[in-house]
């Protein structure tokens, strides 16, 4: 987890602490515990409210005042839990930086990923200069994705669809911050079913869907097996059973000559560009991610 850099606005009102000296020294003390300093960074950064760019200034100027949102007392216990049960620091701060949105997250809902920001930037690609009338997010999850196209395309409607009583609870927080009301609509289902009423009328859709076989989700570090919810992770024993659901339904649902934009697992790329053929969708393209390994795949209903 990279230290997350933002713009240095003035943190709420915490507490002041003499120097930065202190912090710095405080901060060796908790690495002396264990643990990642990129990681002990981010709470710095997001739970107490100074920003990664500022406490690296303070190398430069030990003597500097400091505040933060949060006490070092309270800092350090988030960190200590942490360092003992592998809870993401993500879920004990509540928050998580993703693209230039910032999401509420908790327990049962799955952690953006970095490499997911590349799904949302395949979909804002293809339609550039023209955005959909109707788009979807299939298991939008925290609703980062819907948060991120409903940003982009202020004119057009969102649905976005969940199956968690949790999660939805969470992507109707995100989503209201900053959208029109009813810009995005937040359905409660599996997949392509409570789509039903729009079928042949989404002109973009895309899915984030559980893809880790269950032998590898089993071998995964605690942090995300322990804690990160398995029906968000597990695509079952090869990791398809999710993308099978969506490519069965996909050509009926999308309009003619719209677009399907899927995440799949580092190692599914020909499995699912065969598997989307096989149901009719066309224009099948593969695409990478941020270290160049296929980790997305875009289809097309064909016009008639």
């Amino acid at each position: 987890m990279a230290p997350h850099q933002r713009s240095e606005a003035k943190p709420p009102a915490g507490q002041d602490l003499p120097c930065g000296a202190d912090l710095l020294a405080w901060r060796q003390r908790q690495l002396a515990l264990g643990g990642r300093a990129a990681d002990l960074d981010w709470l710095i950064d997001l739970g107490g409210g100074l920003p990664w760019t500022a406490l690296q200034s303070l190398r430069l100027d030990p003597s500097a005042s400091v505040r933060l949102s949060q006490s070092l007392d309270g800092l350090e216990q988030l960190w200590r839990r942490h360092l003992s049960t592998a809870e993401p620091l993500q879920y004990l701060v509540g928050l998580c930086p993703w693209r230039d949105l910032q999401l509420l997250v908790a327990p049962g809902v799955l952690i953006p990923r970095q490499e997911t920001e590349l799904l949302v930037e395949l979909a804002l690609a293809v339609r550039e200069g023209d955005p959909p009338q109707l788009w979807a997010d299939l298991g939008t999850g925290s609703g980062c994705i819907a948060r991120a196209l409903a940003q982009a395309w202020p004119l057009s409607r969102g649905l976005a669809v969940e199956l968690s009583p949790g999660a939805i609870a969470i992507a109707q927080e995100n989503l209201r911050a900053n959208l029109q009301a009813k810009q995005v609509e937040l359905l409660q289902g599996s997949w392509w079913e409570p789509l039903r009423p729009w079928w042949g009328q989404l002109e973009v859709v895309v899915a984030n869907p559980p893809y880790i076989p269950t032998a590898v989700w089993a071998d995964l570090e605690p942090v995300v097996r322990e804690h990160e919810p398995i029906t968000a992770l597990d695509g079952g024993a090869d990791g398809l059973e999710a993308l099978r659901a969506i490519a069965v339904d996909a050509k009926a649902a999308l309009a003619p000559g719209g677009w399907l934009f899927v995440e799949h697992h580092h190692d599914q790329s020909t499995a699912v560009q065969a598997l989307l053929a096989d149901h009719g969708l066309g224009e099948v393209t593969a695409h990478p991610d941020l270290e160049g390994t296929s980790r997305f795949v875009a289809v097309r209903r064909p016009l008639p």
